[in-house]
Parts: structure tokens; C-alpha cells; sequence
């Protein structure tokens, strides 16, 4: 159920004398659950809504007509719960984190209206049919599925879940009902990759343009995994294997549907796909096409950008995951050769916090970034400003993995000028073509 908390003024809510305190109960006749059901129902231009009375506890059924997409103008009290995982995946990040992290970060969520709203992956395993029904019935598309294989016995023993294998019916069900989806495969070497890779496009496939695509992204592997299942690492020849399976799996489908992470293009020393093959980027947080969009953006604003002549010469020093140093240097010397008076460095720091396995730079903390800043600094070297990516801290605050403010890595490196790269690739152009206001 919903509890109001607000009702707009001169709205249809309004006129039917709605206050706050009182809740909604059900949706033609359907129980509501969260707000998910009311952004479905003010899209429609006819339905019925059972509300109970905060203060007479009496419950009435308010037959409503309106427009379609008109709002009925409430607003509710939050519900903070969300459904979490039943599953204990033998690749499971969260299960390698160490103590001491932000409390939310080892919440296991698995939750529908997360997918459909914010892009997050879920396994359904958690689902009953009603669920199942519930989502065709929102019409909450697309969906962004956690398949890892069409195998269900595999995938029974991949996720640990006895219910994980009715992944099959499932997706035939939501295709038939309507939803589309994006999916993944958490690829554990030696498991569901190969030729039960092969199997699971092949079953997905069958399902396309409904599927619309199938993400192959490598086992995130810390150095806290004492006594969990056995996963090696990837190396430069998995990494090949695996890019030319996919190469050869999309030339017999005849589409780009297999999206492999950039990751195994820096493993395998291989160029990135143009970013056509990327299609809308429609899993650019699984870690698919974020460095082709980023080049592809550093160019097209540097073509852009006049010949720029800084008034006053700077060093940029841009922080950087292992895995991200090689594109980072080859575009800031790009940006040179455009930018007059520019200097850039790139510091690719190991993951010390989470093991030099992790390499990404999303996944890099305040504590290493300060503690490769400082030995950088110690060994003579210099800045004006430093230019850190926006996805190494939390969405909407500057807080780090590691819990580590923003203001306090300004505060422990006695240096204010951080700034924040939450543009892209034209944001870095954007950086690197003004004079940093504040020096060292």
C-alpha cells in the first residue's frame, strides 16, 4: 500500500478530497505494492482506486477518468524495502568485500522495480508467479536480467538456488506478455562460458528482438575470496578466445546481440568496437562500450574545440584504473597537441583496497587514490589540478567505496583543486581547455 504524504493543489487528487495520511490500497481491484503501480496507472486514462481513510480507518473504491499520462498529483511516504537476493552465486562480489564499507554496500538487492526504474540486474529467482504476472501486467520494460546460462542445472549450481533453473520458462513467459529485456552472463572460466556460452545466446536468441541482448562480462575477482569458490582470472589468451567466439557467434546471428566488457579487449591488447556496435548503450553500466563512448567523445569535442591557447600554462594530473592507463594516455596526448599550454600526466593506480585483480577505475578508493597521489608527489612529481572520473564516487554525494569523503582526500592531500569529470569525454575536453583557478 501507498501512504500520502502530499497532495498538489488543484489537482484531480484534490477533488476527490484525498488527504494526506490516507493510503491506497488497490488498483482495480489489483493489491498496490509500491509506486510502481501508481506511475502505471496514471498513464492510463481510466481505472479504480481503493483508498483507506487515515482517520475512520473506512475503505472506499474511487472509480477515476482523466487523461492519459495525467497525474493525479500525490506524493508518498518513502518505502525503503526492497527485495534481495535468495541466491548465494559462486561469483558473488559482495561476498568479497572486505569489513568497514558503507552499510548499504552489502545489501544484496534483487529487485524488479530496481531493474525496470534504475537498470539493475536481477536473477528472479526470488519471484513468484504472481511477480511474474505482476510485471507483465505494469508493463515494466525492459528488464535487465541476470541469465549467466540457459543450462538450468548449471545455472542451479552457478547461483546455488534450486529454484534458479526455471530461468527458461521465465523468460519465455515475460517475452509472451510483452516485456523486453537486456541480459548478462557472469562468465566463471571453465563454467558457463565456451560452448555453454554458445547454448545460452543461441536459446536467447531465439527470443530477439524481445532479448535484445546478451552482455558477457568477466567474474569480479578481490583478494577477499579465503574460502570461497575457485575462479582464476582471465588472461590475454582467454580473452581472445572469447572475443572471437563472440565475433563468430554475431556473425552467425547476423547482429551485434553478444556485447562483450571492454575489459576483455584490454586483456586480449585488441582495439575497442566502433561505437555503432554498441547500439544506445543500453549497458554502458555493465561495463559495455563505456571506453569506445569515451574516445568517441574525447574526439568529437577536441574537433570541435578552436585551436586553444591557455593564458596560463597547467598540469593535469588524471587519475586512473590499471586497465583504463593506455586509452587515458593515448587521448591526453590528443588533447596536447590541441591544447596550447597543456601538460597531463596519467596516474593508473593499483587496487590495493580490493586487489590488484580489480582494475577498473570504477572501483578505486579515496585511501588508494590519496596514498598513489602522495607517493607520486614524494618522487618530484607536480600538478595544478587533478582530474577525477565521477564514477569512482557514490551517484548524487562525493563519498568513496571506502567511505572516504571527497573533502576529506582535499583535506588529507592539503590540495582543494579536484575536479570532477561528469561530462565524459567532453567533459575532459572541457577540463583540460580552461586554466585550473587555484595552484599548488
Amino acid at each position: 500500500m501507498l501512504k500520502i504524504s502530499k497532495v498538489k493543489r488543484n489537482s484531480i487528487a484534490k477533488e476527490l478530497g484525498l488527504e494526506v495520511g490516507d493510503e491506497i490500497i488497490a488498483f482495480d481491484g489489483f493489491a498496490c505494492e509500491d509506486e510502481l503501480d501508481y506511475l502505471y496507472y496514471c498513464e492510463t486514462d481510466g481505472f479504480s482506486m481503493t483508498v483507506e481513510d487515515h482517520r475512520s480507518g473506512e475503505q472506499a473504491t474511487l472509480e477515476i477518468e482523466k487523461d492519459e499520462g495525467e497525474d493525479l498529483g500525490l506524493s508518498f511516504e518513502k518505502n525503503e524495502k526492497i527485495r534481495t537476493c535468495h541466491n548465494r552465486c559462486v561469483f558473488c562480489f559482495v561476498d568479497q568485500m572486505p569489513k568497514g564499507m558503507r552499510e548499504s554496500l552489502y545489501v544484496k538487492d534483487d529487485d524488479y522495480g530496481m531493474s525496470f526504474s534504475c537498470g539493475n540486474f536481477v536473477t528472479l529467482t526470488n519471484l513468484p508467479d504472481e511477480g511474474l504476472e505482476r510485471i507483465i501486467r505494469l508493463k515494466l520494460s525492459p528488464l535487465y536480467v541476470s541469465v549467466h546460462t540457459m543450462n538450468p542445472q548449471l545455472r542451479v549450481k552457478l547461483l546455488r538456488n534450486r529454484f534458479a533453473g526455471k530461468i527458461v520458462e521465465q523468460i519465455d513467459r515475460l517475452v509472451k506478455g510483452g516485456v523486453e529485456m537486456h541480459c548478462q552472463a557472469v562468465l566463471v572460466p571453465g563454467e558457463n562460458d565456451g560452448e555453454e556460452l554458445a547454448y545460452t545466446a543461441r536459446e536467447l536468441f531465439k527470443y530477439y528482438p524481445a532479448v535484445r541482448d546478451l552482455a558477457c562480462v568477466p567474474t569480479g575477482i578481490t583478494k577477499y575470496r579465503e574460502g570461497l569458490y575457485p575462479i582464476p582470472d582471465v588472461d590475454k589468451e582467454y580473452s581472445e578466445k572469447l572475443l572471437d567466439l563472440v565475433d563468430r557467434l554475431n556473425g552467425e546471428f547476423g547482429v551485434d546481440f553478444l556485447l562483450p566488457a571492454d575489459e576483455y579487449f584490454v586483456k586480449a591488447e585488441r582495439p575497442f568496437k566502433e561505437v555503432g556496435f554498441y547500439g544506445d548503450f543500453e549497458q554502458i553500466e555493465n561495463g559495455i562500450g563505456m571506453t569506445a563512448k569515451f574516445v568517441s567523445e574525447v574526439y568529437a569535442a577536441l574537433e570541435e574545440l578552436p585551436k586553444t591557447v591557455l593564458k596560463k600554462r597547467k598540469k593535469s594530473l588524471v587519475i586512473s584504473g590499471v586497465s583504463a592507463e593506455k586509452v587515458n594516455r593515448t587521448l591526453t596526448v590528443s588533447c596536447m597537441e590541441k591544447i596550447d599550454g597543456l601538460e597531463v600526466d596519467v596516474l593508473p593506480i593499483v587496487n590495493e583496497f580490493f586487489g590488484s585483480t580489480v582494475t577498473c577505475t570504477g572501483l578505486l578508493t579515496g585511501k588508494d587514490i590519496f596514498s598513489a597521489v602522495k607517493a607520486y608527489r614524494e618522487k618530484g612529481g607536480t600538478f595544478d589540478e587533478i582530474v577525477l572520473p565521477a564514477n569512482t564516487l557514490k551517484e548524487f554525494e562525493d563519498v568513496f567505496l571506502c567511505g572516504m569523503t571527497l573533502d576529506e582526500l582535499k583535506k588529507n592531500l592539503d590540495f582543494e583543486n579536484i575536479r570532477i569529470n561528469r561530462e565524459g569525454g567532453y567533459g575532459l575536453v572541457e577540463i583540460f581547455s580552461t586554466v585550473a583557478k587555484t595552484r599548488r
